[in-house]
């Protein structure tokens, strides 16, 4: 098989095109055909340093979509020929997605209702993420009605977490607003399904929000509390939950604590890779729940713009997200 690989970090340019054997299934995995890859960030931040290499190569790539091609012994559920996506493949594991071909553990390995090959590539690092973000305050599953009269604060809803967040929240029943920073961001934002999309670059930001909730916002999810986290706090409801998953804007924030806890804030960060086994497992069924109700999609129609690049392409792909490309890079492998 082809796959796209690194022996050692430092710029896009450290991958390489290589040929390797097809893997096979082992008791508990499954051989995944892959189809597409979806790049994330982590992918460009792994590559060039972030955390240092477990592995003497690595195939990056943590999400992807495809067809079964093996079942190992004891895997139950899966066929030989069935679309699934697959997520987390290549944490704590030399090869993930960038590849024609990936084994992976069952429990990575979830079916796709159709074969949308984008979509289920599109899943694993942000709609996982979004669901935990989603979830980490007084709510803890999603499903239809399950944040009916909740007003969620989405802060980046032009980007891939941002977009997903937008979708579960308004298949789950919430009242959606988002922030963005341009008229391109605030019409994908509300393709996506927000109800409101303001332009946080224009004056009066929260007097906005407030107005359209002025009880204050139910739950908030974060991309740059370094930037966000004062704004948030003057808009929270009391006992709201502020989720951030991401550092954008800077390493660090300050926050005025009285303000804080006179309105007893819940403030939680996550990271995908970190979540406890139940957590995911709910984030996994949720979101599938979500795929076969028809409430995610992506392309441009659903907010969310596709940019497609060939396994030769790949470093160009990480390239494309680490300048923070709109919309959501793929990689076709077919």
């Amino acid at each position: 098989m082809r796959a796209a690989a690194y022996r050692e970090q430092g710029p896009s340019s450290v991958l390489r095109i290589v040929e390797r054997p097809i893997p096979t299934a082992t008791p508990g995995d499954v051989v995944v055909r892959l189809h597409r890859a979806g790049v994330n960030p982590t992918d460009w931040k792994f590559r060039s340093g972030a955390l240092a290499m477990s592995f003497p190569e690595v195939i990056p790539g943590q999400d992807g979509a495809g067809v079964v091609h093996e079942v190992g012994d004891g895997v139950s559920g899966l066929r030989v020929g069935q679309p699934v996506w697959v997520h987390l493949c290549q944490h704590d594991r030399p090869g993930g997605t960038a590849a024609e071909y990936t084994v992976q553990p069952a429990h990575h390995v979830v079916a796709l209702p159709e074969p949308d090959f984008d979509l289920g590539a599109s899943l694993g690092v942000p709609a996982l993420t979004a669901h935990r973000m989603l979830t980490c305050g007084e709510v803890d599953r999603l499903a239809p009605g399950a944040l009916d009269g909740v007003t969620v604060l989405v802060a980046g809803g032009a980007g891939a977490v941002g977009n997903a967040a937008i979708q579960l929240a308004r298949w789950a029943g919430a009242t959606v607003i988002t922030t963005i920073s341009s008229e391109e961001k605030a019409v994908l934002a509300t393709a996506a399904g927000a109800h409101h999309a303001l332009n946080y670059r224009e004056s009066g930001i929260a007097d906005r929000i407030r107005a359209l909730a002025p009880e204050g916002v139910d739950h908030i999810v974060e991309v740059a509390p370094h930037d966000n986290l004062t704004l948030d706090i003057e808009v929270a409801r009391n006992h709201a939950t502020i989720g951030f998953y991401a550092n954008n804007g800077g390493p660090e924030a300050t926050i005025n604590l009285r303000d804080a806890f006179s309105k007893n804030l819940r403030l939680q960060g996550a990271i995908l890779y970190a979540l406890l086994p139940a957590q995911l497992a709910a984030a996994v069924d949720d979101v599938s729940a979500a795929v076969a109700a028809g409430a995610l999609g992506v392309g441009e129609e659903r907010g969310l713009p596709l940019h497609h690049f060939l396994l030769d392409r790949a470093g160009e792909a990480h390239d494309a997200v680490e300048r923070g490309t709109i919309g959501k890079v793929l990689l076709d492998l077919e």
